[in-house]
């Protein structure tokens, strides 16, 4: 959530000449400066922070800039976590070693602003009463980070690699988190938040338990080593709408009606989740919502307009099926407040819709019985099927609320979760046989 901080006062330091924060994000935000880690206010402010531009910087200001790292490289994927590990260590001789920024696991080497602290300088920011967060900085309110945060670690008094936190899988090679950390001295204010739940609990022997500063903390399944999808922020149609609550809820632009699309598409298996349509801002209903093939660029084709994308379509008082720029009576009417499920089937080129739990038009995506047929992904234009939503209006908005497995529609839990036989997420209702949550372990399933 944009507003949500957790803080905590800090105690007398281990050593003020060294520390280690080790941090997962995954960002839904470009184009806003967001802080995401620090503390202050005697002596000065430690800030970590996106910049609006897209890239990291770091900085201990203390009547001036006393040490400030800005990245050239920007980032700006919203699709996918970042480990990030930040190393102090101004006792050390080299001044370039003395201020470590690591992604991924790589070094960070190249920078449009450096200025590296002087040798045995203590970080003012860490000083006993002052305040640390994670989600902000110190006491600071404004620009709160947006987006998810995990396994956060902090080392006071110690100076380590990211080894510790991350490692290379052997057959991927990518850089994966380490869920269980060994090695890692904490010191006096140090600790590990946000390993397994959302609790405010430390993981480290320390018990340096945080509270909520702001906001409402939420539980979330996508994690460093599960990726859910999301509306996709980086896709041209996805652009015209306005995205929260990470990504999951999506608002259409009332001047334009092209349609928005997930981060994950498939080409192969049987993948399920929901969509609540949850709001219009005046006018009658023009709800879509579906799956695509086609990567439009044309802000007045709606879903549905070619001949790869289907959609369940409420067209006023009106429910269809729309496909290839036509319209087919289908299904019962649904309105705000309504979950939709959907049901890909890749292997036998099948969709089915569901109101609330109930399959429409006798559909049956278990035993594989009345689904609406679909063009095999092999011989469509992209190659892969990705969740779909859009409203077919260009003077009024539309809200669309997204549970790819994560339990949650915008910030409002699921109220009793269905069955899953897959293990893989969590939704309001059962999910069909043989079907997974659409997310990086269920792509792998």
């Amino acid at each position: 959530m944009a507003t949500t901080r957790l803080t905590r006062t800090l105690g007398t330091p281990t050593n003020r000449k060294k520390l280690t924060a080790s941090m997962w994000l995954k960002k839904s935000f470009n184009g806003t400066e967001k802080h995401f880690f620090g503390m202050g206010t005697s002596g000065g402010y430690l800030d970590f922070r996106f910049a609006n531009t897209g890239e990291l910087e770091l900085y201990h200001y203390n009547s001036g800039y006393q040490f400030r790292l800005t990245t050239t490289r920007k980032f700006r994927d919203t699709n996918a976590w970042y480990h990030l590990v930040f190393t102090i260590d101004t006792t050390l001789g080299t001044a370039d070693d003395r201020f470590k920024v690591y992604v991924n696991g790589v070094q960070e080497t190249v920078f449009t602003n450096r200025t590296n602290p002087s040798q045995d300088y203590e970080i003012g920011a860490n000083a006993s009463g002052n305040t640390i967060s994670v989600g902000n900085y110190g006491t600071n309110t404004n620009n709160s980070f947006d987006g998810i945060i995990s396994h956060v670690h902090f080392s006071d008094g110690y100076a380590y690699d990211p080894t510790p936190f991350g490692e290379t899988d052997s057959a991927t090679g990518e850089w994966k988190i380490k869920t269980s950390v060994t090695g890692v001295t904490y010191g006096n204010n140090g600790f590990w938040w946000l390993k397994d739940t959302i609790a405010t609990t430390d993981h480290s022997s320390n018990s340096n338990n945080f509270t909520v500063g702001g906001g409402t903390l939420t539980k979330t399944e996508d994690c460093p080593s599960n990726v859910f999808a999301t509306w996709n922020k980086l896709d041209w149609g996805t652009t015209y709408f306005t995205l929260t609550n990470g990504s999951t809820t999506a608002q259409s632009n009332a001047s334009v009606f092209t349609y928005g699309v997930s981060t994950l598409g498939v080409n192969s298996g049987k993948f399920y989740w929901e969509v609540e349509y949850d709001a219009k801002n005046g006018g009658n209903r023009f709800p879509q919502i579906g799956i695509t093939s086609t990567q439009t660029t044309n802000t007045q084709y709606e879903l549905g307009h070619y001949a790869n994308d289907w959609c369940w379509y409420i067209n006023n008082t009106t429910s269809t099926l729309r496909n290839n720029n036509s319209d087919t009576s289908w299904g019962n009417y649904y309105q705000e407040g309504d979950i939709i499920g959907v049901a890909l089937d890749c292997t036998n080129n099948k969709l089915y819709f569901s109101k609330n739990g109930t399959w429409q038009e006798s559909g049956d995506p278990s035993a594989g019985n009345n689904g609406i047929s679909i063009t095999a992904p092999s011989s469509t234009p992209l190659g892969f099927y990705f969740p779909a939503i859009c409203y077919y209006d260009s003077t009024h908005r539309g809200t669309f609320k997204a549970n790819f497995g994560n339990g949650y529609f915008g910030s409002t839990q699921i109220s009793s979760a269905g069955t899953n036989a897959s293990g893989n997420g969590i939704f309001e209702y059962d999910v069909p046989t043989g079907y997974t949550a659409l997310s990086t372990k269920g792509l792998n399933l």
